[in-house]
């Protein structure tokens, strides 16, 4: 190539046409080669799927997709599948808008030091090292201030430093957080620093100059964002919380400030219409008000007591499930709460996750040897990392408990598939802040299941366990999902196993997913270390998104675990393993359904379907008779004895959910009949008991297939 040659660089758009252009090339340049309102709608790209800024230089031949602003319809809400439109434009703006709100701090307070600011799944924070407390009071002055900077539509540039400039740099700034931050930077392999600075790059930025000059606003990030703060327009600051420096207690505290942004202000009033929709059907008040749960301190936070009507939500979704688990040939089983530590080395739990589980225990004579000895802590749990004591540990997972009961016998082909299913309680340490009534919880029970199957079964099972997953979702009303196929980060090293392995796994969820018809993504480095996964995305009722079911390949724990069975050629195979939860944690599938639902479970599920209801307590005896027929065919029925008025009676009824009331009176006692109240529609009409009876009945065997009507 001679000096005046121009390297030429290729470009593949996601419909497969390649273009060519001269370097330099940015996604805007692309997008401007392709139509200009593709250039006006790009706020940046993904370039071999990484989210890049839409002005970056592309280096190297690539795949590229221009990540534009969301379409909107004619109520200005962005159009895709979760509200505010595509995930990778909204990262773009959260990022850049934290940005504008760290700068506006600034400007209001100084002294104000910048430590860390990402952005988040439903917005972004900043955590801020500030002596002047920051109180929702001045939400208003900062948001006031951050509208300036919008308004200003300087754009984001970014500039690099090699390691040493861009370290004295930092120095001479003097703020030990972007110190620390950038070391961490260092330590993961990086070879250069980045910045951004909101507003044009001056000569002062090349040698790091500009680091120290308050008319430069600036912080060290690794980005990307939008091309400018003119793309920011519905923003708020939403809350303030302390945290501290790595999370540690003992460490500096910071003042954490929570926003979060839209592309348009409908989006935004959605989205603060959904929060205050969530706050009145959080499950912990809807539980305690209902009588489901208790969380005791004196029994432990993140324990969680099942209360009678609790109990009988959770019995009912486990018979509900049992039934399909016998159609489609499970074998339940039943194992202990703890198991011995090489159980858990030879899976991989321990000690490679030690920090997400409760502390070993060993036995009392160990103990006190080891005490005897003067042992500290410190030491003890060396000694159980390295094996050279055993001991015992509160399970955190199922798994290998069902392996060892597979490996209890001499298995052969004839046997597999072998599909071993319990409601197996774990155990997870969970820090005290991320503990969040029943959905994050250190104690939970999984609706558990593994299959030992040969590779030839293996689509077909994998498939059973979708069908299974499916069957629950569209029971319980959850009809609005998406499906994640979590697949190993090929430059990761938490994964174990073969690569050939891998590859027949990961085909066989990609293969499974294809055949739901609905919308999957893959998505690298979300496998377990064992194997590749598939989990359900639900959005309940006002939008938001649960992970609920997963379904799980594993060729590895088989290995590790040397497990076999005799095969067609009378030879040792070894079979794989599929992990499967429909439910995943019932506590937590549970909190999600009570704000689902508002408390407002269907019939099947409710504690209590039926209350009678009588008029005066001259009709109590009639009452009773009621509630006899009503339980002798299984409805859970009560009657009020509080003597009240009729329209106390049925206040009361409403406030606690029962699906029906029946109103009984003298005229309903001679003619054998009740008036039917529903709690959302109201008043039905008057109906002959065994009518009612049958038609309710109806309705929980059909699981809301059928509805009782007048």
């Amino acid at each position: 190539m001679s000096a005046v040659e121009t390297q030429s660089i290729k470009v593949t758009l996601p419909d497969g046409t390649v273009k060519q252009f001269d370097a330099p090339v940015t996604a805007y340049d692309v997008a401007a080669d392709i139509g200009a309102g593709l250039a006006k709608a790009a706020i940046g790209a993904k370039v071999d799927g990484e989210l890049r800024d839409l002005h970056r230089p592309i280096e190297a031949d690539c795949d590229l997709a221009i990540v534009t602003k969301p379409r909107t319809d004619k109520k200005g809400l962005s159009k895709g599948d979760q509200l505010g439109g595509d995930p990778d434009a909204l990262y773009l703006l959260r990022h850049s808008c934290a940005h504008v709100m760290a700068e506006a701090i600034q400007r209001i307070w100084p002294d104000a030091l910048l430590a860390y600011g990402p952005p988040l799944d439903n917005g972004f924070y900043y955590d801020i090292a500030l002596d002047t407390p920051i109180s929702s009071d001045d939400f208003e002055r900062i948001e006031a201030e951050m509208r300036k900077i919008v308004e200003e539509g300087r754009p984001f540039s970014r500039y690099d430093l090699d390691v040493e400039s861009g370290m004295a740099a930092l120095r001479d700034e003097g703020n030990k957080y972007k110190i620390d931050n950038a070391e961490r930077a260092i330590e993961g392999g990086a070879s250069s620093l980045s910045w951004y600075v909101t507003g044009p790059l001056t000569p002062a930025h090349s040698g790091g100059r500009a680091l120290a000059e308050p008319e430069h606003w600036q912080d060290l990030c690794q980005g990307p964002h939008v091309p400018s703060t003119g793309v920011i327009d519905a923003f708020k600051v939403m809350s303030i919380a302390s945290s501290h420096w790595h999370g540690d207690i003992n460490s500096d505290r910071f003042q954490r400030v929570y926003g979060t942004a839209f592309f348009t202000q409908a989006d935004l009033d959605k989205y603060l219409e959904q929060l205050e929709e969530a706050k009145q059907r959080d499950h912990r008040v809807v539980g305690q008000r209902l009588g489901l749960f208790a969380i005791d301190d004196k029994v432990g936070q993140g324990l969680i007591l099942w209360k009678p009507k609790g109990a009988v939500v959770r019995d009912e979704l486990q018979k509900f499930i049992m039934k399909h688990l016998v159609r489609q040939g499970y074998s339940q089983v039943f194992t202990p709460h703890i198991g011995k530590l090489d159980l858990y080395r030879t899976s991989g739990h321990f000690p490679y996750y030690a920090d997400s589980q409760f502390p070993p225990m060993i036995d009392h004579e160990q103990m006190k040897a080891l005490a005897d000895e003067g042992c500290s802590c410190a030491q003890l749990s060396n000694l159980m990392k390295e094996g050279d004591i055993d001991g015992y540990m509160l399970k955190p997972m199922n798994c290998p408990h069902h392996i060892r009961i597979y490996a209890s016998e001499k298995r052969s082909y004839r046997d597999l598939p072998i599909r071993l299913s319990e409601f197996g309680t774990v155990y997870r340490w969970e820090q005290s802040g991320e503990l969040n009534g029943m959905t994050r919880v250190r104690s939970f029970t999984q609706d558990d299941a593994h299959l030992f199957v040969t590779e030839d079964q293996l689509g077909e099972e994998v498939n059973g366990c979708l069908e299974l997953v499916k069957i629950v979702l569209s029971t319980l009303s959850l009809d609005d999902y998406r499906v994640r196929v979590g697949l190993r980060d090929p430059d990761g090293d938490k994964y174990v196993g073969e690569s050939s392995q891998w590859d027949k796994a990961e085909a066989a969820c990609i293969d499974a997913a294809k055949a739901l018809g609905v919308p999957f993504s893959e998505e690298p480095g979300e496998a377990a270390f064992y194997g590749p996964k598939i989990d359900f995305v639900v959005k309940d009722v006002i939008g938001r998104e649960w992970q609920i079911g997963t379904v799980q390949v594993d060729y590895q724990l088989p290995q590790r675990f040397e497990l076999e069975y005799v095969g067609s050629d009378n030879q040792p195979h070894r079979p794989v393993m599929i992990h499967r939860a429909p439910f995943g944690s019932m506590e937590r599938f549970i909190g999600v359904l009570i704000e689902h639902f508002n408390g407002r479970f269907p019939l099947w599920l409710s504690p209590e379907q039926v209350r009678v209801l009588p008029i005066k307590s001259d009709f109590t005896e009639y009452a009773r008779k009621v509630e006899t027929a009503l339980k002798e065919v299984g409805l859970r029925a009560g009657v009020d004895t509080s003597g009240g008025h009729i329209k106390a009676q049925i206040k009361s009824a409403q406030e606690e959910q029962v699906p029906y009331m029946l109103v009984v009176g003298g005229r309903d006692a001679d003619a054998g009949t009740v008036s039917v109240r529903e709690r959302s529609q109201g008043d039905l009409g008057a109906m002959p008991l065994e009518a009612f009876v049958e038609a309710a009945g109806r309705e929980v065997a059909t699981q809301g297939g059928e509805v009782v009507s007048v």
